[in-house]
């Protein structure tokens, strides 16, 4: 979806710049090279490309734009509203392993029915090995911090519950 973000309103120089005016709605890491202001041009959308972007303040900015490089071709420019495509919303579902310090466990031995129920009392952060430590009946256990263990996480309620390979669980 496109944001409203700014206005074109008059030219600047004799190359094709202009100033423009910024909506509060456009991005403070606003990158001209990867993302173009979006104009309607006779019903057509049209995607400006910068060749050069430079903010004034807060609210105003210059720019010239590939394929508008004289005074004649920025002038058709001038009055136009542009927007910018709103950036992607960032994955609710993400998080860190890390953030689950805490959280209530109930570890289950796959093919045993052995359950047994914790606290996930620390992460090891390993490339080759991340571990949960588990804190059950008083003692810890490390088991292998990988998604195929994880059976279920609810957030609210602050638990995870793991289904672990057989003899993982022995604290003997």
């Amino acid at each position: 979806m496109a944001l409203s973000a700014g206005r074109i309103n008059k030219l600047f120089g004799t190359d094709g710049g202009v100033m423009i005016s910024l909506y509060p709605a456009f991005p403070d890491d606003f990158e001209p090279a990867t993302t173009p202001l979006m104009v309607t041009i006779d019903g057509l959308e049209v995607p400006l490309w910068c060749d050069r972007f430079e903010r004034r303040g807060i609210s105003g900015a210059t720019a010239t734009f590939a394929d508008f490089d004289t005074e004649r071709r920025a002038e058709e420019l001038l009055g136009l509203e542009f927007r910018i495509e709103e950036p992607e919303a960032e994955d609710d579902d993400e998080f860190y392993l890390e953030d689950l310090i805490g959280f209530a466990a109930v570890a289950e031995e796959a093919g045993t029915g052995l359950k047994r129920a914790g606290t996930l009392a620390d992460y090891y952060d390993s490339d080759a090995n991340p571990l949960f430590e588990l804190e059950i009946d008083g003692r810890r256990v490390l088991v292998p911090a990988v998604e195929e263990f994880i059976a279920h996480i609810d957030f609210e309620g602050r638990t995870i519950h793991l289904v672990l390979p057989q003899g993982l669980l022995t604290l003997e």
